[in-house]
């Protein structure tokens, strides 16, 4: 199994001899967490079909949307936690860990679920978002009243049931660790931060261009600190290194490190959500905007355009009708304007603090390079 987001290095020539390389290690180490953690989800998820249909028949598309849609992904948070884990000290061999991963994994889903029902998307990672998933059900089957109405309900239940089973499978993992305690309220903090970061993104939408533009650039930070960066990499690095039983200065170096790291990360995902190529990326081009998403390039636009431009963007920003020529036009205003070259300077200015920090840790080698090739490949992706 090759994982995603892992910097590729070639094998040593034929006839040499071998020496150790931590990135290599770092490698198999990391695809045999990711196969436990795979393994630990579909066992879990195997027993909820049993609960489920043990309940009703009918109950089981709810498991099932859930299971598509945690089949995919690149792991990243759970990758995150296991190598904070390591880099405090952690057993690779420990249960305990792959189910704290899981339990981000399927925290990951019950957002992504919410998200799209909010923004109202019609697509995750290349597939029918959960809610349209129900919605076709509902037409393929001729059922009563509103279809899309009907795919909104079953998707709430369904990023629900993904809450209710995060918090089993984190139960289980604290159960045994060392730092279980300390995990515990890394875990909690998180959860309420995504949440209120997700109504800070919903409020701001909805207030507009009412606000003043000489905010919009930090409004647009706070949502990706709360509602992304710390949820993504910071609390995941955080977390592990806690249930390994890791003392305050270890963990106030992980938040160091995985802050800025999280915050450029989330920065590369609005560029991309704007910039991006919908075959790598598995949504269509231009969707934030469509969504009217205020993101820090539209925050830029805001603060640097000039008023024609201003206007322009704020007279597209949420037309779900906007085509792929409107698009094209928004994406030229971004640039033009200086809010793209903007965005990208921060990324590269968080992208050198998250490093500098990163050598700060002090953690073993094998650790190190992992921290360091999931940054990198972070902050680089193109989907």
């Amino acid at each position: 199994m090759t994982c995603p987001l892992l910097p590729h290095h070639p094998e040593a020539s034929s006839g040499t001899t071998p020496r150790f390389r931590p990135e290599d290690a770092f490698r198999a180490e990391d695809e045999r967490f990711v196969a436990r953690l795979h393994g630990e989800l579909e066992e879990f998820l195997g027993r909820q079909r049993s609960v489920l249909g043990g309940i009703s028949a009918d109950a089981l598309p709810l498991v099932e949307a859930v299971a598509a849609l945690s089949a995919g992904g690149k792991r990243l948070r759970a990758r995150l936690c296991y190598w904070g884990w390591r880099a405090a000290g952690g057993d690779p061999e420990d249960p305990a860990v792959v189910r704290a991963g899981a339990a981000l994994e399927l925290f990951q889903s019950a957002a992504l679920i919410h998200d799209d029902v909010i923004d109202r998307s019609d697509t995750r990672r290349g597939a029918p978002s959960v809610h349209r998933r129900f919605e076709a059900a509902h037409a393929e089957r001729g059922w009563a009243l509103d279809g899309a109405a009907f795919g909104v309900a079953a998707a709430i239940l369904s990023g629900d049931l993904c809450l209710s089973w995060s918090e089993q499978l984190f139960a289980a993992a604290t159960a045994t660790a060392d730092g279980g305690h300390r995990a515990r309220s890394v875990f909690d903090l998180m959860r309420s931060e995504v949440m209120a970061g997700q109504y800070l993104d919903v409020q701001g939408e909805v207030a507009g261009g009412g606000q003043d533009r000489a905010g919009a650039v930090q409004r647009a930070l706070d949502v990706i600190r709360y509602k992304s960066a710390k949820y993504s990499v910071e609390h995941p690095v955080v977390l592990g290194a806690a249930l390994a039983g890791a003392g305050e200065p270890v963990l106030e170096r992980c938040s160091a490190f995985a802050l800025p790291l999280g915050e450029a990360f989330q920065l590369r995902d609005d560029v991309l959500g704007v910039f991006g190529d919908p075959a790598t990326t598995g949504k269509p081009a231009g969707d934030d905007l469509r969504e009217g998403k205020r993101t820090v390039l539209v925050g830029y636009v805001r603060s640097r355009g000039s008023e024609e431009q201003i206007e322009r963007l704020e007279a597209a920003l949420g037309r779900p009708d906007l085509t792929e020529e409107d698009v094209e036009q928004l994406r030229s205003l971004i640039t033009a304007c200086g809010a793209l070259g903007a965005t990208e300077a921060l990324i590269d200015g968080l992208s050198r603090e998250a490093f500098a920090a990163l050598d700060r840790l002090g953690a073993e080698a094998v650790p190190m390079a992992a921290l360091r090739g999931l940054a990198t490949a972070a902050v680089r992706r193109s989907s």
